[in-house]
């Protein structure tokens, strides 16, 4: 992939496709001690991370998220994470732009002022 100019952050922020997101989650997701993946069902209110597996009903049968008292069905927590990281990455992608933007404003006014003289500087002596 070529990078370059304005778009460079953007460019990379959405090489980052729901594939690629998906696998990460799930890497993430299995690594994790059980203790947090109960602690993530109860904050997002979701069971199991993507019905993939014959783990997902494992995972499924363990939660404690309240969704699962209150219906049959949960929606999974892949899902939401899913939804949760392009929302970020959006964000993130306007903040980087934001400051490449004022990068390239700082050089401009850099090259535009630099080689200006001192108006209280003496008009005859040599720099």
């Amino acid at each position: 992939m070529v990078c370059g100019g304005f778009a460079c952050s953007k460019n990379a922020l959405c090489a980052l496709n729901v594939v690629y997101m998906t696998d990460v989650i799930n890497a993430s997701w299995w690594v994790m001690s059980n203790k947090t993946r109960d602690e993530l069902e109860r904050s997002f209110d979701c069971c199991g991370l993507f019905n993939l597996t014959t783990l997902y009903q494992q995972d499924y049968a363990f939660c404690t998220a309240i969704c699962k008292s209150r219906s049959s069905t949960c929606q999974m927590c892949g899902e939401k994470f899913l939804k949760h990281s392009d929302e970020a990455l959006k964000i993130l992608g306007g903040v980087g732009l934001f400051f490449s933007f004022t990068e390239i404003l700082g050089v401009w006014l850099a090259m535009r002022f630099r080689n200006q003289k001192d108006p209280r500087a003496n008009p005859s002596a040599f720099l």
